[in-house]
């Protein structure tokens, strides 16, 4: 079995820490599962205990499942996630008529291409440490539609998500009558999440744009501070079709004298934003100028990093996720966390580094090279577009010792499906094309063709059903010796990640 590589700067023990939650990045969920639960044939038992998981599952009151399904039915006869119209018009209104919830509370609004979730949750850990209450607000879910909202660091309960939705229901169909077209799916959960907070009441929300910026339905927030996470090609058709233009729409989130914490970015992207920052009076910390990450090496379980913040440097940094990219993310992370709490430009010195050290340790960014199973090993990851394919890429190849990697790949129709499968060429030893249950997933077929032309027909295997490609892609890996270090990875889409999970038995 092959396994995170050891440091000698970190206990074992640690290693525990890897397995946890998921959530994804990528569209909306069908909200029932239940298709594939029911029809899914088991696959090989698991070696050894299987870790804990804190994403909900179904409620076990069938009476409150049976409410929770009903709302769920009721929004997704909404517009869906990738159904738009680009205007806050219509969540403005649903914000007036509930009383302007979303000005209850400071806010910390996070946009950007890639990294966006993971850098929310380390903030929310951060904040949390510090006896902050806080309310999170990430898109899409993956196994529960209450993964979106978060209280205090866990999703809704289900009785409170329905009672949340039945409280605003009223007003939402009041807002649906006055205006041209019905509030969407993502624009009443969206209500919900800034109505939830309010009534807590939290004392600081979290908050991850669904698409964009300017028009994202979230942008009725006065965030004191605007996150921008790494910016690259994605949702070209919406968004733009260079960095550039993408942060044009990104920068919508910056409002009048907020402070924007800048991740690396490409010259076009980073030009666009510091225009923004000078127009509306913003105060800019860039990533690499301001802050960044002074080193890291790779432990069990993650990585150590020491962090150069807006308030000085943070050593012995313990992050339990693996990969470059989750570095730069807490970056920015702390960063951001600084600015809210006044370090660098208003106050010298930087915050407490033990607390700062317990809520890194306690991080969690499910589905991000998150491991599932063991003999093989089998890792999960979201990665949707090829510049989050090649930090998956980077990171399992420095995490992991795997003699040979097996890919299974369902990906979704109106994305860079070659280039993805470009990124994960050179780790892949063979690939297994499959398809999810949504009606966006690309065709197993359509997929095979892309990938025998980036693979080779030798190299590419097709299994329409995804409880097949998880069969096939272990047999692969199990054919080369059970000792040898084979691995899976599972990717191309959180929707994919997601129905991998519950095949697999992580419910």
């Amino acid at each position: 079995m092959s396994e995170p590589r050891p440091s000698d700067r970190h206990d074992a023990s640690d290693s525990d820490d890897t397995f946890a939650e998921i959530v994804g990045e990528e569209t909306q969920r069908d909200p029932d599962l239940a298709v594939i639960e029911a029809g899914s044939r088991t696959l090989r038992t698991t070696s050894g205990p299987v870790p804990g998981d804190e994403v909900p599952a179904r409620p076990a009151n069938p009476e409150v499942d049976k409410a929770l399904r009903a709302v769920e039915q009721e929004l997704a006869g909404r517009w869906g996630e990738t159904k738009l119209e680009p205007s806050v018009s219509r969540i403005a209104a649903l914000m007036d008529v509930l009383g302007e919830p979303q000005r209850a509370y400071p806010s910390i609004h996070i946009t950007g291409t890639n990294g966006k979730t993971s850098t929310a949750r380390m903030i929310e850990s951060l904040l949390g440490a510090f006896d902050l209450r806080t309310g999170r607000y990430t898109s899409p879910h993956v196994q529960s539609i209450t993964e979106r909202i978060s209280l205090d660091g866990s999703p809704m309960d289900p009785e409170r998500f329905i009672e949340t939705y039945q409280d605003i229901k009223p007003y939402v169909e009041m807002v649906d009558a006055q205006q041209p077209y019905r509030l969407s799916f993502f624009e009443v959960l969206t209500g919900m999440a800034y109505a939830a907070f309010a009534d807590a009441p939290v004392d600081v929300a979290v908050v991850e744009v669904g698409m964009g910026g300017s028009w994202d339905a979230t942008n009725v927030i006065d965030g004191s501070v605007a996150v921008v996470t790494p910016i690259s090609l994605d949702h070209t058709d919406r968004l733009g079709a260079t960095p550039g233009e993408i942060a044009g729409e990104k920068s919508g989130i910056i409002k009048q004298g907020a402070t924007v914490i800048l991740a690396q970015q490409p010259v076009d992207a980073a030009q666009v934003m510091l225009k923004k920052a000078v127009e509306v009076d913003a105060t800019v910390a860039r990533e690499g100028m301001e802050f960044g990450v002074v080193s890291r090496e790779i432990a069990v379980g993650g990585q150590l990093l020491t962090l150069r913040g807006l308030g000085g440097e943070y050593e012995e940094i313990f992050l339990p996720l693996y990969g470059a990219h989750q570095a730069h993310n807490a970056a920015v992370a702390l960063a951001a966390v600084e600015a809210f709490f006044g370090i660098g430009a208003e106050r010298p010195g930087g915050l407490d580094i033990d607390t700062i050290r317990r809520a890194f340790a306690s991080v969690r960014s499910p589905g991000r090279l998150e491991v599932v199973r063991s003999s093989p090993t089998v890792v999960l990851d979201a990665a949707h577009n090829p510049s989050g394919a090649r930090a998956t890429a980077d990171g399992l190849s420095e995490a992991f010792g795997f003699s040979r990697l097996i890919g299974v790949v369902g990906a979704s129709g109106d994305k860079d499906v070659r280039g993805l499968l470009e990124a994960f060429e050179p780790i892949f030893a063979e690939v297994v094309v499959t398809q999810n249950s949504s009606g966006r997933a690309m065709d197993a077929d359509e997929l095979a063709a892309v990938a025998v032309e980036v693979f080779g027909g030798d190299r590419v295997q097709v299994e329409p059903r995804l409880d097949d490609a998880l069969e096939a892609a272990i047999t692969l890996a199990e054919e080369e010796d059970e000792y040898a270090g084979a691995g899976v990875l599972v990717t191309g889409s959180v929707i994919t990640v997601g129905e991998a999970r519950l095949l697999l038995g992580r419910h």
